[in-house]
């Protein structure tokens, strides 16, 4: 079916066929020659005069206009450069010379040409739920913006079976000569018999069907199981480029047009779309025609529509925006989706207090469906959820699990202005929008509460230091990547884009300060409104903001470094051995490879900066000097050079100097070795001198500089040993962060007992005196603050996993309890641990009686702990069940085998099982999830970021060589490097962390 759709690629290339010239028609050429010259003549004299023509129109039009005529005058002299001879004119109002119709082919034109573009959709979609197939209607308003026979648009796995071209009812039909699929760029080409004219509107029909498919993009089908009975809904993913699998359309977000969407289903069904419903039209035999408002201005990527037979609840903003949250109807009833209603009610509020405009449409919908391939998607006015990210049962969720439903509901929030309301011009810029919408899940979480601290705190360790570790490695890329292709646009939805955009835009917030990158913000939306937007549009908004304010800093001089440049700087301080106050600073690209010559080589061009030259960064360093009880007012120095000399006046012998205060900045701090004892000592003496905030870096910052050899291995855990008198939950969550890749270096070693020893030295202390969570008298738990519960919870994570005997012991008790008594009483906050810990060292009864839980259970949050506790078994028979039964739909979601594959991985006992059976599978793996965001690169980070013998090693390199091509080549490239720098690792760093351990458990 999909390959049987329109013609073959060949036929595309022979559409216009030139005839052959003989002698006997020598004459007639001539006379063929002169007339063309006289055309042509008499075509420049029109074009010039419509080129005069456009410039007053766009000098009349409004903002959004010039921004799409400009970027789609952009997009021609790409498409230009790209295809050098296939395009001639530089820009959507100059013709093809010479011979258009044969020599001119925008279909092979990586992006969609420019001379026409869309201004309005009707669709309708008749989905017919019983064979998981639909049928459509697009009729299209498209400008004509400069004279042509083709039309392209994007289509994919579309069976067309009627196009039809009129101009208007008057002038009649533009008749079609032919049409044809070009599958390599997805796109639908429309032969026309006469050319269309420049400044003028026509209306394109397209009559068409296609399947429901059976995946995770496009209009796809997921099925739920209620009152024993499978009940099947379908719904839309088309971010990035997947709008093109359900209708015909220009499927770059450049092209905003307005849509009117009706949807044609059987009464048993409801169907939602991003607008209200207008009206219903009932016909005979059960079946119902909904047609929902016309649309604002928008992109195809966030259209949307579901077809279900979901319940819902509601509640309406101050403005009166109506808010409904559709689940299953079981879902409903239990109230498992009130928390995200109400939120999301408060966060509308919040977020049209914060940006000063409204929030645009008049409703929006939450969904929540068993199955998608992210966590979620911004569609405007009808965000989908996975289940697993918006419905919460409270009696039984624990507070990790609602931050997570919390945090994911205040991203896509985010995104009804941040990308729907302004959208990127182009995928290169992705990290815009993602990056924004990463940031303010921590500033709209402080907003719902103030006393978590999460863009001060939490930021630090889920979104900055994680980050860092992707980012320090040869194969990482800039924030702002070239995409050429529709292959491209997969690889520039990562952390580098999320993470990294979010930690750069939390840089900038704070050195421009709030309320100023607030009113920058403000201005943004409001000036780009309903269009689109670029990286400079908004560093030129951002630097009039500062302007306003009299500071005059170029932001984007600044910021082109950050986000042009891959990587990130390692700041070194150095004392003056001779003068005390003066310190040497210098910067330099750090590498998790830095020392090894090897993969140094590998930069090759790449290690030339953003213009060209080295790697520099214009760094805004926040520097303290402290003493035993004080530290003094950060002063701010803007590093630009790669060496420099500062003097710092409060700086004494026996002071300390502490860099990055609150880590705000996106690089790392390294020191001499006396100033790293002179802050050892201080932590030791008295913590709370240096900010929570900072004794979370110091531990991240020391980690990873000894990873990558800047550090002896000694120091970060020299560092650990002040952990016993930490009361903060952050300095706890950072160590816990920092050690579980070294844990995962050395768990399949000899020595690793010397190791797990060491660590719960450090965390014995702390563990007695916080205890276990308890249950009141009425089953419910007894919460303290978030910060104390998830410190003691992050306490009984580590001793449970480095083996404290009593945590065990207190496990398996609470594990017996509930099988003997089937009433579960183990405190919601560390069920996840308690499971694992059972199912770790308890008998093959536990791991069965866990897999008959996860089947009956219909709390999704208590789904997923159970099924991840599965893979915490020491059994390799019974890891080995579980990886084979991930791939059975019916028994784990799409979405949660990668999950189980990943956590079989980082189980010693099952990794190699899991990289096994990720090689046998792979083509059934990458089938199902090779299209999808982030599933391919998670999967393959998951299996083999632990994986660290050369043998190993070979393996990998020897799978990459089967495997060439496709998609998933720059997460192959990054695991290939990931893996050789823990072999690396083990070869330079081992023995000498296990011969410190030794010395120092001997005293």
């Amino acid at each position: 079916m999909r390959n049987g759709r329109g013609l073959q690629d060949q036929w595309a290339d022979t559409v216009a066929v030139r005839p052959r010239t003989t002698e006997r028609h020598i004459t007639v050429h001539r006379k063929l020659v002169l007339g063309f010259a006289i055309s042509i003549l008499a075509l420049i004299v029109v074009t010039i005069i419509a080129v005069m023509l456009s410039v007053r129109f766009e000098e009349c039009s409004d903002g959004s206009n010039r921004v799409i005529n400009s970027t789609l005058l952009e997009a021609a002299r790409f498409n230009q450069n790209l295809d050098t001879g296939k395009v001639a004119g530089d820009g959507p109002h100059h013709l093809p010379e010479k011979d258009a119709e044969e020599d001119w082919k925008p279909w092979t034109f990586l992006r969609l040409p420019t001379h026409l573009r869309p201004l309005h959709y009707n669709l309708m979609i008749t989905a017919f739920m019983d064979n998981f197939t639909f049928s459509g209607e697009v009729n299209v308003e498209i400008e004509c913006l400069n004279a042509s026979r083709y039309i392209v648009l994007h289509a994919h796995r579309l069976t067309v079976e009627k196009v039809q071209v009129a101009e208007d009812r008057v002038a009649g039909d533009v008749k079609v000569s032919s049409y044809f699929a070009y599958p390599p760029n997805q796109v639908l080409v429309v032969v026309l018999n006469r050319t269309l004219d420049a400044q003028k509107s026509y209306n394109l029909k397209i009559i068409y069907n296609a399947i429901i498919e059976n995946e995770l993009l496009g209009f796809f089908r997921s099925s739920y199981v209620i009152h024993g009975e499978r009940r099947s809904l379908g719904v839309t993913q088309f971010s990035p480029i997947h709008a093109r699998k359900a209708f015909p359309c220009f499927d770059e977000p450049i092209y905003k047009a307005t849509f009117k969407i009706s949807i044609r289903h059987q009464t048993s069904y409801l169907s939602l779309s991003n607008m209200p419903v207008e009206t219903s039209v009932f016909e005979e035999g059960g079946w119902v025609t909904d047609h929902f408002s016309q649309t604002p201005l928008m992109s195809t990527y966030y259209l949307a529509w579901a077809v279900c037979n979901f319940t819902y609840r509601e509640a309406i903003t101050r403005s009166s925006i109506l808010v409904r949250l559709y689940a299953r109807p079981d879902a409903i009833r239990r109230g498992s989706g009130d928390y995200a209603l109400n939120i999301t009610k408060r966060l509308l509020e919040f977020y049209e207090d914060y940006f000063k405009v409204p929030y645009s449409l008049p409703k929006l919908d939450l969904l929540a469906v068993p199955k998608h391939p992210y966590a979620a998607m911004e569609n405007w006015g009808l965000s989908v959820f996975v289940e697993q990210r918006i419905l919460l049962d409270a009696s039984i969720s624990s507070i990790s699990y609602l931050l997570d439903v919390t945090m994911v509901i205040v991203h896509e929030i985010c995104h009804q202005w941040f990308g729907d309301l302004v959208t990127p011009v182009w995928w290169e810029d992705v990290w815009l929008k993602e990056g924004l919408a990463h940031y303010f899940e921590f500033v709209g979480t402080d907003f719902l509460y103030p006393g978590w601290h999460m863009e001060k705190q939490r930021f630090l360790t889920d979104v900055l230091h994680e980050v860092m570790l992707l980012d320090g490695l040869v194969s990482s890329h800039p924030v702002s990547q070239e995409v050429l292709k529709a292959t491209d646009i997969d690889r520039v939805f990562d952390w580098i884009a999320y993470k990294k955009g979010a930690a750069l835009i939390r840089m900038l917030a704070n050195f421009m300060g709030h309320k100023v990158f607030q009113r920058g913000l403000q201005d943004y939306l409001t000036t780009h409104k309903y269009g689109n937007a670029a990286r400079k549009d908004l560093w030129n908004t951002l630097s009039k903001a500062l302007k306003n304010e009299g500071k005059s800093v170029n932001i984007q001089e600044v910021m082109d470094q950050w986000t042009l440049q891959m990587g990130y700087p390692v700041i070194t301080i150095l004392r003056n051995e001779t003068t005390d106050d003066v310190i040497t600073i210098t910067q330099e690209h750090f590498l998790y490879n830095m020392d090894k010559g090897v993969c140094r080589k590998e930069l090759t061009d790449r290690e030339k900066g953003h213009n060209g030259k080295s790697y520099l960064w214009q760094i805004p360093l926040t520097i303290s000097v402290g003493n035993t009880s004080h530290i003094s007012p950060q002063t701010i120095i803007w590093v630009s050079n790669k060496s420099e000399y500062h003097r710092i006046p409060t700086l004494e012998e026996n002071n300390w100097v502490l860099g990055n205060i609150d880590q705000i900045g996106y690089f790392r701090v390294n020191y001499d070795v006396k100033n790293w004892r002179l802050l050892i000592d201080q932590l030791m003496k008295n913590s709370e001198v240096i900010s929570v905030s900072n004794r979370a870096g110091l531990i991240d910052d020391a980690f990873n500089l000894a990873r990558a050899g800047y550090l002896t291995q000694n120091i970060p855990l020299e560092i650990l040993r002040y952990l016993s008198d930490e009361k903060d939950f952050l300095p706890w969550h950072a160590a816990s962060r920092a050690l579980y890749p070294l844990d995962k270096l050395l768990d399949r070693t000899e020595d690793y007992s010397i190791f797990s020893e060491y660590i719960l030295k450090q965390v014995a202390t702390m563990y007695f005196r916080l205890g276990w969570p308890s249950n009141g008298h009425n089953g419910s738990i007894v919460q303290t603050s978030y910060q104390a519960e998830e410190l003691r919870r992050e306490v009984i994570m580590l001793a449970c996993s480095f083996g404290n005997k009593q945590c065990h012991q207190k496990a398996a008790t609470m594990i017996s309890d509930w099988i003997s008594s089937n009433r579960n009483r183990i405190p919601p906050n560390v069920r996840d641990i308690v499971y694992c810990t059972g199912v770790s060292l308890m008998d093959e009864d536990v791991w069965e009686f866990i897999w008959m839980k996860f089947h009956s259970s219909t709390a999704v949050s208590e789904k997923k702990i159970l099924l991840e506790a599965l893979t915490c078994s020491d059994n390799r028979n019974l890891l080995n069940r579980l990886l084979n039964l991930s791939l059975n739909s019916e028994v784990v979601l799409d979405q949660d085998a990668i999950d189980v594959i990943i956590h079989v991985a980082r189980n010693p006992h099952g990794r190699d099982l899991a990289w096994k059976f990720f090689r046998d599978k792979w083509k059934i793996l990458n089938a199902r999830y090779g299209e999808a965001l982030f599933m391919n690169s998670k999967l393959i980070s998951g299996v083999t970021e632990f994986l660290n013998t050369e043998e190993e090693l070979n393996e990998l390199k020897n799978f990459i060589q089967l495997h060439k091509g496709g998609s998933s080549v720059s997460s192959l490239s990054r695991a290939v490097e990931t893996v050789d720098a823990n072999v690396r690792w083990q070869l330079l760093y081992r023995e000498e962390l296990f011969q410190w351990l030794r010395k120092t458990l001997k005293h």
